[in-house]
C-alpha cells in the first residue's frame, strides 16, 4: 500500500454497553498504529447514543483499558450524545434536500409486513410504503403517530468500495431498503451519526471489525447524499474462541482489565493482539517500536483470527524474562502488601530476578517470592527418604561449612556444596534436594546456590538446624 498523500486520521468508537473484550480492543489496536505508522492522528469517540444501555462505568472501563495498554489518543474522547444538535441541523439539511422522509408505519404494522415476507420466502424489508415517489398517492396519516425519518436510498445501480481486508465489496442498491435516520423523538440512529461523526472528523481511514460491514453501504449512501468523499475502509476478520465461536461476553470473553489484574504486561497483550490478524513474515515476538514501524493494511489476514489464551500466556512469560528486576519488583510489592506479607529483605529486585523465567504472570512471580519472605514448612515425608544416615550426615557438614564461609555469596555457596560433594561422594541432586525442602519447604526452586545467597545465613541456617535436630 503506497503511503496516504493525506493526513491519516483514524478513529475507535466504541459503544459503552458493557465490558471491553480483546476482540473488541483490537479495533482500538490497529486504528491506532496505523495512525501512529504514518505520524497521522487517533480520534476517541464514544458512541453512547443506546441511552438505555450505554453506562459511565462502561465508559471509564474503556478508558483505563486504552490506558493500560498505551492506546493514547491524539483528540476525544468525544461523546455523541453531546452532538445531538449538530446531528439534528444535518438532518435538516438531508429533509430539506428531499432526501428523507417521514414514514408513519407503525411498529406492529412493520412485523406484519415482515412475517408476510418470510411465509413468502422473501427478504424480510421496509417496502417503501410512505416513500414519496412522483405521481404517488400516499396512505392517510395516523392521527397521534409521530414518524420516523427514513432515507431515501438508490433503487437502481450499486454500491461498492474497496475493501484492504476483502477486496471490492459491490452491493446492488435494489437489496437494500430505506434506512430509519431518525426516530419518533427525532434522536438520530446510529448510522446517520456514523457519518456525521465521520465527515466532522476528517477521518480518512475506519479499521473495524466484520460485523460492520452490512453498515457500509449504508453509510456509503449518506456520505453521498452529504457531497462528502467518505474514507477507505478495512473490516477485521472475526475473533473466534476455542470453540470456534465469535469472541464476545456470552462465549466467556473476559474483559481487557482482567487480564491486567491476573498479571498480564500490557506489552505482551499488545504484541499478541497485534498478531490477532496481521502478520509480518513469521516474527512473533516484536517491541512496540518494530509493530508501528511494520504496521500496514496490506497484511491484515482475511481469515478468523482463533483467540488463544495459552499463547498469550507463552508471549507474556517472554515479557516477564525480559523485564527488568525493579519493574517486576514495582508490579509485584502491591500484590504481596495486599497479603500482608514484608519484602525488607531480601530485596525484592533481586528476588524477581532469579525467579522471572519461571513465571507466565506477575501473580505467579508473586507467588513464587513467598519461598523467601514466609517461613519454610517443609514436609516430613517428603523430606525423610533424603535423610539417611549418609544424607543427613553430608547434610551436616553443609550445614558447618556454611556457617564457616568467610563471606556470604553465590561463589562460597556453591564452594561449599562441593567440597561436602566430594567428601561423601555425592551427586549435586543427593544433596540439593534435601537442603532445598530444608530451607524453602519446595522440591523445584532456581540453583540452590542462588536461592541460599539471596536468604541470610541467619536464615538458612535457621531452616536446616529445625531439621536436622
Amino acid at each position: 500500500m503506497s503511503t496516504p498523500s493525506h493526513r491519516v486520521r483514524t478513529r475507535f468508537a466504541p459503544s459503552p454497553t458493557g465490558f471491553i473484550h480483546l476482540g473488541n480492543i483490537r479495533s482500538a489496536l490497529y486504528p491506532w498504529a496505523f495512525a501512529r505508522h504514518h505520524g497521522g492522528d487517533f480520534i476517541l469517540r464514544i458512541e453512547d447514543t443506546d441511552t438505555e444501555r450505554s453506562s459511565d462505568e462502561a465508559v471509564q472501563v474503556i478508558l483505563q483499558a486504552m490506558d493500560w495498554l498505551g492506546l493514547d489518543y491524539d483528540e476525544g474522547p468525544y461523546y455523541q450524545m453531546q452532538r445531538m444538535p449538530r446531528y439534528r441541523d444535518v438532518l435538516a439539511q438531508l429533509r430539506q434536500a428531499g432526501l428523507v422522509y417521514p414514514c408513519y408505519m407503525s411498529t406492529a404494522d412493520l412485523d406484519a409486513l415482515r412475517e408476510r415476507q418470510l411465509a413468502a420466502k422473501q427478504k424480510p424489508r421496509y417496502d417503501g410504503t410512505w416513500r414519496p415517489e412522483p405521481g404517488k398517492i400516499l396512505p392517510p396519516i395516523p392521527e397521534g403517530v409521530q414518524p420516523v425519518w427514513r432515507f431515501k436510498t438508490p433503487t437502481t445501480g450499486v454500491v461498492a468500495w474497496h475493501d484492504f481486508v476483502k477486496g471490492r465489496v459491490e452491493i446492488r442498491n435494489d437489496e437494500l431498503d430505506d434506512l430509519v435516520v431518525a426516530r419518533p423523538d427525532g434522536t438520530p440512529t446510529y448510522n446517520f451519526c456514523v457519518v456525521v461523526d465521520d465527515i466532522d472528523m476528517a477521518i480518512t481511514d475506519v479499521i473495524r471489525g466484520d460485523d460492520h460491514v452490512n453498515n457500509t453501504p449504508r453509510q456509503l449512501h449518506i456520505f453521498q447524499a452529504l457531497g462528502a468523499k467518505p474514507p477507505r475502509y478495512a473490516h477485521l476478520p472475526t475473533v473466534l474462541n476455542d470453540q470456534g465461536e465469535k469472541l464476545s461476553k456470552r462465549n466467556g470473553a473476559k474483559s481487557v482489565l482482567q487480564y491486567r489484574d491476573e498479571g498480564y504486561l500490557p506489552e505482551a497483550v499488545v504484541n499478541y493482539l497485534a498478531r490477532l490478524g496481521w502478520s509480518h513474515g513469521d516474527a512473533e515476538i516484536f517491541s512496540r517500536a518494530q509493530f508501528l514501524e511494520w504496521f500496514d493494511l496490506d497484511h491484515l489476514g482475511s481469515s478468523p483470527a482463533q483467540f488463544d489464551e495459552a499463547k498469550l500466556r507463552w508471549i507474556n512469560a517472554h515479557y516477564i524474562k525480559h523485564t527488568p528486576p525493579e519493574t517486576l519488583a514495582a508490579l509485584v510489592r502491591p500484590l504481596l502488601d495486599k497479603d500482608g506479607v514484608a519484602t525488607d529483605t531480601p530485596d525484592l529486585s533481586a528476588v524477581c530476578g532469579l525467579l522471572r523465567d519461571r513465571a507466565q504472570t506477575i501473580h505467579e512471580l508473586a507467588q513464587q517470592t513467598l519461598l523467601f519472605y514466609r517461613p519454610a514448612a517443609p514436609d516430613a515425608a517428603a523430606l525423610a527418604p533424603h535423610l539417611g544416615e549418609q544424607g543427613k550426615a553430608a547434610a551436616m557438614d553443609l550445614r558447618a561449612h556454611l556457617a564457616a564461609l568467610p563471606e556470604w555469596s553465590r561463589e562460597a555457596i556453591s564452594g561449599a556444596f562441593k567440597a561436602v560433594l566430594k567428601q561423601h561422594g555425592l551427586k549435586m541432586p543427593q544433596l540439593a534436594m534435601p537442603v532445598r525442602l530444608m530451607v524453602t519447604g519446595r522440591e523445584q526452586t532456581p540453583a540452590v546456590d542462588a536461592v541460599l545467597a539471596l536468604l541470610s545465613r541467619e536464615t538458612v541456617l535457621r531452616r536446616m538446624d529445625a531439621c536436622l535436630r
